[in-house]
């Protein structure tokens, strides 16, 4: 893989840059900025370097159309502070104000153009269209350097099709996602422990049929262990349930047992009659959900259990939370998760999205962990054994 070492002398080069700065807001505060500064050391190299530096990123779903809800100004003025360099802000994508500002820019300063989401082209599953809106990008650009691991499984114009139109290299951060990814799917050191939780099984499923090949471990938490609960043939009342994929979970349980492999379900679980009713919640053994009754957090046996097999493994991979976590009455599964993998000497990956903020929103800090991923689709869709557009695309893949 090429990476922006390899792309010589940048010195006056308008380098076009895709970041992944989808960060959490509330209002216009960012309550989590791991986005952003894990995409520090690329954009300090290119300052460094004498780069004109245009960046471009998308914030949540606007939908194709310019909403001041989802604009980047946030990301823009966080970024700033972080880096020690103002950031222009563009008002628009591809407009005039973008032009004007990429054309403004002296050696080593940083445009950001609005939301590249706000054009309906950026997410079309037209080429024709993506293609015509990825040359206006690459007008802004001699090169190109990807670096927002977050989309690289997204097939869209500042993602995929620019990249067919400028010389291109992998920032920093995307190639350590790669090697972190690699390690996990290539040369991991056993015992391998994956601990999958989130709501859907829909989403894990490709991802726990290749694990089943790789890891040694599943453990299995949040709304989606309701569903292997359910294929063990107990009640789970009215928890979140994946109905139509309880034989495929079957098939799994039955597969790891004949590759003596281990897959940990819950064997508590902590309910109350209502979403988010801390008042009246309890704990019960896991073949005991009342039918009136949801769980919305693994108990304190499972809880248990889980720590101890991350504990006795070497390499652990974590992709959602345990329970509904963003509720302190219901957080206590997915902090014991995040202490054990805090507290191990285990290579440990936090897989993105859910997981990420969970640890942070706990009290914990990245460099608890070996690596907090910055993609939560893209880690799981490499771990699928998938082939992610944004990385296929790049010189030297």
């Amino acid at each position: 893989m090429k990476t922006i070492n390899d792309l010589g002398d940048l010195k006056g080069k308008r380098v076009l840059i895709r970041c992944d700065f989808n960060v959490p807001l509330d209002g216009d505060t960012i309550t989590d900025d791991g986005r952003i500064k894990a995409a520090l050391p690329t954009l300090k190299q290119l300052v460094d370097a004498g780069a004109k530096v245009v960046i471009m990123a998308h914030l949540g779903r606007p939908k194709g159309e310019a909403n001041p809800k989802y604009s980047l100004a946030p990301a823009a003025k966080r970024l700033g502070e972080l880096i020690g360099v103002p950031v222009q802000l563009a008002s628009d994508v591809v407009g005039p104000s973008a032009n004007e500002t990429v054309t403004g820019l002296a050696d080593g300063q940083i445009a950001m153009l609005e939301n590249v989401r706000y054009e309906p082209a950026e997410e079309s599953k037209v080429e024709a269209e993506r293609a015509e809106l990825a040359a206006k990008y690459a007008a802004f650009g001699d090169v190109f350097v990807s670096d927002g691991f977050g989309v690289v499984h997204r097939k869209q114009a500042s993602v995929y099709d620019v990249a067919k139109l400028l010389p291109n290299a992998a920032g920093h951060l995307v190639e350590k996602e790669v090697k972190v990814l690699e390690k996990l799917t290539k040369t991991p050191e056993r015992p391998y422990v994956v601990v999958l939780g989130g709501a859907k099984v829909a989403d894990k499923l490709s991802v726990i049929d290749n694990l089943l090949k790789v890891a040694d471990t599943l453990v299995i938490g949040g709304g989606m262990g309701y569903t292997f609960l359910k294929a063990k043939g107990y009640e789970v009342g009215t928890s979140i349930l994946d109905a139509e994929k309880v034989d495929v979970v079957k098939g799994y349980m039955a597969q790891a047992e004949a590759a003596g492999k281990q897959i940990l379900i819950p064997t508590d679980a902590v309910i109350t009659p209502e979403f988010g009713d801390a008042e009246h919640k309890s704990v019960v053994d896991a073949d005991a959900i009342p039918a009136d009754q949801m769980g919305l957090d693994i108990g304190p046996k499972s809880a248990k259990a889980y720590a101890d097999a991350i504990a006795g493994a070497k390499t652990v991979f974590w992709n959602g939370p345990m329970g509904v976590f963003e509720n302190p009455a219901f957080a206590d599964g997915t902090k014991a998760v995040a202490e054990a993998l805090a507290a191990t000497d285990a290579f440990t990956v936090v897989g993105g999205g859910d997981s990420a903020a969970a640890v942070r929103q706990l009290g914990f800090t990245d460099d608890q962990f070996g690596h907090i991923s910055t993609g939560g689709g893209a880690s799981l869709e490499y771990l699928e054994g998938k082939e992610l557009p944004g990385l296929a695309v790049l010189e030297g893949n």
